[in-house]
């Protein structure tokens, strides 16, 4: 089969950042189908093989830095140039589209209506709803306007994926009619190697707790920061650290600068990742207090799996149950860092409690979120002959 896959943040490994769409692309290859990506970056239009994936680079600038305009004209403009794109290329069978943004979604209806493109449309953050719940859209006209095209998007589609079960169940409200398939974001089982902590905690053996990811409002790093000040108040051999990037870089160093319990690192490629990962204890996955954002798939947080990490959440939702039920790290109040200062103690005191949280973590990676189990789960739906197993985990994220 011949799969237009589009994606505008398209990133390999060496890049660092999100590279699900890397892996799927390279398992649907592995699998024999051809795949063609339209994606974007800050330099010339360029047509690069990507281990198999041929990939169309359309020179679209964008940082995480820009602001809400900027976004959106980056938005429009790889919107008009991939319908360009898409029509110089040759005849496929299927187009694979994937969100954010939501307008990506005009992409998808336009493959559909002039190249008679069946598509199917990935969903990994609720558009319009995240942005509107933050504070960026506030206009009702424009809200009302973003809510009918979300469900044009749902509607049109073949099959949707949702990289969560919270995502599936809101779709499923929103176009009832919809096929809607969970696939979250996967764990590397194969890359990240599970080391566990051995041995007590001190001054000159730190418990190490990171932060992968982006430096981004939405990501609210303040929860963070505090965390690492009343840690140092209470006296904890505590280190952390941040490895990213994003639009608040700048203001979070000038909130930390005075804490020596905090490192930040520049954003890295995943081999970097790993190594810093390879030297913590413990992940922290972070979100401002706002109820949508926890209907994400957060990559870090299966690369934490993997990696065989006591995972820290600051947000509630699905993530949340899932660490409770599978006892491989909490939960801490955002506005309470003495909650994080209370909870950590345990597994400071207990090094077998904290090696025990750790191993569950890995365990559950490899039997339900490894990165071949979530392509075989494309390559079935596919095929039309994909269902849920039951056992504990996807009856979870089916009724979760």
């Amino acid at each position: 089969m011949k799969i237009l896959y589009v994606h505008q943040y398209f990133k390999t490994p060496k890049e660092g950042g999100s590279i699900r769409s890397y892996y799927l692309a390279k398992g649907l290859v592995a699998a024999g189908h051809q795949v063609t990506m339209i994606t974007t970056h800050n330099g010339s239009y360029q047509v690069k093989n990507c281990d198999g994936i041929e990939v169309h680079y359309l020179p679209v600038p964008y940082d995480n830095s820009f602001g809400f305009l900027q976004r959106i004209w980056a938005f429009w403009s790889f919107v008009r140039q991939a319908k360009k794109e898409a029509l110089k290329l040759s005849k496929h069978d299927l187009a694979y589209v994937m969100t954010t943004p939501l307008t990506t979604g005009f992409i998808a209806t336009y493959l559909k209506k002039e190249l008679n493109l069946p598509y199917y449309f990935e969903v990994g953050d609720l558009w319009p709803e995240a942005p509107i719940q933050i504070g960026a859209i506030k206009n009702k006209w424009l809200k009302k306007w973003l809510y009918s095209l979300e469900k044009r998007f749902y509607f049109e589609a073949e099959k949707v994926i949702a990289l969560s079960p919270a995502i599936r169940n809101y779709i499923e409200k929103v176009s009832p009619n919809t096929k809607v398939y969970v696939i979250p974001n996967m764990a590397d089982c194969s890359f990240f190697e599970a080391e566990y902590s051995i041995g007590d905690f001190s001054e000159n053996n730190q418990f190490q707790i990171t932060y992968c990811g982006a430096l981004g409002k939405a990501n609210h790093l303040e929860f963070f920061i505090e965390a690492a000040q009343k840690s140092k108040e209470a006296q904890l051999p505590i280190h952390f650290n941040v490895i990213g990037y994003g639009s608040e870089m700048k203001r979070l160093k000038s909130m930390a600068k005075r804490l020596k319990n905090l490192s930040f690192y520049p954003h890295s490629g995943k081999k970097c990742v790993k190594r810093l990962l390879s030297k913590s204890d413990a992940v922290y996955v972070s979100f401002k207090d706002i109820k949508v954002l926890g209907t994400g798939s957060p990559n870090k947080f299966f690369d934490s799996l993997a990696a065989g990490k006591l995972t820290v959440i600051n947000f509630d939702g699905w993530i949340k149950n899932l660490v409770e039920k599978n006892k491989c790290g909490f939960y801490h109040d955002p506005l309470s860092p003495e909650s994080f200062v209370r909870k950590i103690k345990v597994f400071l005191e207990s090094p077998e409690l904290l090696a025990k949280y750790q191993r569950n973590g890995r365990k559950l990676a490899e039997l339900y979120y490894d990165k071949d189990i979530q392509i075989t789960k494309l390559l079935k739906i596919l095929n039309n002959q994909y269902k849920f197993e039951v056992t504990d985990s996807e009856v979870y994220i089916l009724t979760a």
